[in-house]
């Protein structure tokens, strides 16, 4: 088993391959009245894309894990939208069901961006994404294919929560165990709002004490958080069916692995 520091050194440098996107988004939110529901896999450069645009814009949704070899989702997002192809945006809000990553793009900048117009920046990726796909290699291949281990185990009856955002490499592990255990959860994105966030929780860019944005999104969350008087640390999880509540990349792996490995 791959030490836990260096996955963490790998997601790091696949996060750094993706040029900063995934880290910030805005603090206040277009969060739909009815979570999204988002059917990919960690591993994938494609699902990478929209996850990235998911934190842009801090929404929260939930994740139904597809890896290669899944039993569980794969087959609903055939008998959902006739198609095993990932992503797979469904959106009760407004009825649509979406596959191809720009075109779910587009669709989030359109009804939860600011002007419903998609930025430059993400309008016109690339067809085939190298430089998403080197991270995903770099990264391991974490989250590609299910833990054969547990094939056909049941998902826990309560949706898991976890915090985090895209590009934090803590919460990028956690996600491929989730990814390759085959858990749903609802993902909590507390994207950087300001230059003030930057940087760990330990050792930010403004020295002193941290003071999230009056009225932002990450100040609605610290209550819930909580480890240290408002201040931000990812990634974090919550798991009603055990009442388990836990920070640390490492302590969250073992919990899962151990819980439902």
């Amino acid at each position: 088993m791959v030490h836990h520091q260096i996955k963490v050194v790998q997601a790091l440098a696949s996060a750094i391959t993706a040029g900063g996107r995934g880290a910030n988004g805005t603090p206040f939110p277009n969060q739909p009245e009815k979570a999204l529901k988002l059917y990919e896999f960690e591993g994938s450069p494609f699902c990478r894309r929209v996850r990235e645009v998911m934190t842009l814009l801090n929404l929260d949704y939930e994740v139904y894990p597809c890896p290669k070899g899944g039993t569980k989702y794969r087959k609903q997002v055939k008998e959902l939208g006739g198609k095993m192809r990932f992503p797979f945006l469904v959106d009760e809000n407004t009825g649509e069901k979406l596959y191809e990553s720009q075109d779910i793009i587009h669709y989030l900048f359109k009804h939860y961006g600011k002007n419903g117009k998609t930025p430059k920046k993400y309008a016109h990726y690339p067809k085939y994404p190298v430089v998403a796909f080197a991270g995903t290699l770099i990264n391991g291949a974490r989250g590609v294919w299910i833990d054969k281990k547990i094939v056909n185990r049941a998902a826990p009856e309560q949706l898991i929560e976890l915090w985090g955002f895209e590009a934090s490499p803590y919460t990028r592990i956690v996600r491929g165990v989730l990814t390759e255990l085959e858990i749903p959860f609802v993902f909590h994105n507390v994207a950087k709002e300001r230059w003030q966030d930057q940087g760990p929780s330990v050792l930010r860019l403004k020295p002193g004490k941290y003071i999230p944005l009056t009225g932002g999104k990450r100040e609605k969350v610290v209550p819930v958080m909580g480890r240290v008087k408002n201040d931000i640390q990812v990634p974090y999880l919550v798991d009603p069916n055990t009442g388990a509540q836990l920070f640390e990349s490492e302590s969250i792996v073992n919990y899962l692995q151990k819980q439902y490995g």
